[in-house]
């Protein structure tokens, strides 16, 4: 069996640590894949806060910080249930 983990290109993946340990990940058959560049409609967390900011999140969310936290927080409590993403 075989471990691939997906990446986005942050910096911080592409470190000389990261790239070093990479080597002893290959040794363990743990394989490191990245997306292309510039390429957020494959990373799944900018499709989740696309989804958040431009159609769950009201308006009025934005008036404050306070506001704007409890509206996100009340988004992701309620991931899965009320709110979803269909791939289909």
């Amino acid at each position: 069996a075989f471990t691939i983990v997906v990446l986005d290109n942050a910096s911080i993946h592409r470190s000389a640590l990261f790239l070093r340990k990479e080597l002893e990940w290959r040794a363990q058959r743990l394989y490191v894949i990245f997306l292309p560049t510039y390429s957020p409609e494959l990373n799944l967390i900018e499709i989740l806060w696309r989804k958040i900011k431009y159609e769950w999140l009201p308006v009025t969310a934005y008036q404050s910080f306070p506001s704007l936290t409890s509206h996100v927080l009340q988004v992701l409590s309620g991931y899965g249930e009320k709110y979803r993403i269909n791939f289909v």
